[in-house]
């Protein structure tokens, strides 16, 4: 039975994907999917490290800038999209390429996982679970999270409440964990002739990348970036406001810090959260890992690599 082909190349944030997956979709035919999660968003460019059009050199790419930063984003809005821009690429005769670090959000096209069970919500339960979290703080329910599901609560950061609140309100639902089910989910035979890339390096290589990212994004005028968006009146609960980087900024200018504490804390929850992706990567099954350190830094040696898995596997 014919299986579409699939790319995937992923990697923890501030690794080097955006130049290595150009010229990877120039070799092999391909156009590029962005499968993270604050690219959907238009006006939100630096804080997000999104891709210039003239660093594209002509490849198409799809799921960038496409929400008002007020629209909320989850793995549910990207699995619809990412399977229309997968159909469409496939027609042309082009290679669906996947870019990006947000893993769950790859998980889900790969595996093709059922959300409908955990879409039947209880709206009161959430309710209160949401108005606990805005009471009491995040942090309590998911020290409850951890209790119930330690597997989940190790991945899912306490800050993104979203997702804190939908594991326990699977569980709720259920009295299954919810990463049993998706561990479940994941043991879906992918309906995809994939090549699953990891792109990795030496982790204080990797902090320092970070670290200049950072300071790049300040030189390039993130706090304007975000003044900006604070003229639109984005509600703090969107997904967009809770994006590191703005988060931290909206900070400062609430006056709740200043601004080289939020700098400094724009390097650290970064850090935090390419060790979380790390960490997701290593879970998963099928990856093809690919250590800058051994190919000497050297991005054609990686491409030479890639295209010869790629075309040894007949994809």
């Amino acid at each position: 039975m014919y299986k579409q082909k699939l790319v995937i190349l992923t990697g923890p944030t501030a690794v080097g994907k955006t130049k290595l997956s150009i010229e990877l979709a120039k070799r092999i035919g391909g156009e590029i999917i962005s499968a993270d999660s604050m690219q959907v968003y238009k006006l939100m460019d630096i804080g997000t490290a999104k891709i210039r059009e003239e660093e594209m050199d002509g490849v198409p790419h799809h799921l960038i800038d496409i929400l008002d930063p007020k629209d909320e984003f989850d793995v549910f809005s990207f699995q619809k999209l990412a399977k229309e821009a997968i159909e469409d690429i496939a027609s042309r005769g082009k290679v669906p390429i996947i870019v990006g670090g947000t893993g769950f959000y790859i998980q889900a096209i790969l595996y093709d996982i059922d959300f409908t069970e955990t879409e039947d919500e209880d709206d009161g339960y959430r309710a209160l679970l949401e108005k606990r979290a805005k009471e009491e703080g995040v942090h309590v329910l998911h020290e409850e999270l951890k209790a119930v599901d330690p597997e989940s609560a190790e991945i899912i950061h306490e800050n993104n409440s979203k997702r804190v609140i939908r594991a326990l309100e699977y569980y709720h639902k259920t009295g299954k964990p919810i990463s049993l089910h998706n561990k479940e989910q994941h043991e879906r035979t992918s309906p995809y002739d994939f090549r699953y890339f990891v792109l990795t390096d030496d982790r204080k290589k990797l902090y320092s990348r970070i670290d200049q990212r950072v300071d790049q994004m300040i030189d390039e005028g993130l706090l304007d970036e975000v003044k900006s968006l604070v003229k639109l009146d984005v509600p703090l609960s969107s997904t967009a406001a809770k994006a590191i980087g703005y988060r931290e900024m909206f900070d400062y200018l609430d006056g709740i810090t200043d601004l080289d504490r939020a700098i400094y804390l724009i390097k650290q929850n970064t850090r935090h959260f390419a060790k979380r992706q790390l960490t997701w990567f290593r879970r998963e099954k099928e990856v093809i890992w690919l250590d800058k350190s051994k190919f000497g830094y050297d991005d054609e040696l990686i491409l030479k690599e890639m295209i010869r898995i790629y075309e040894e596997g007949n994809l």
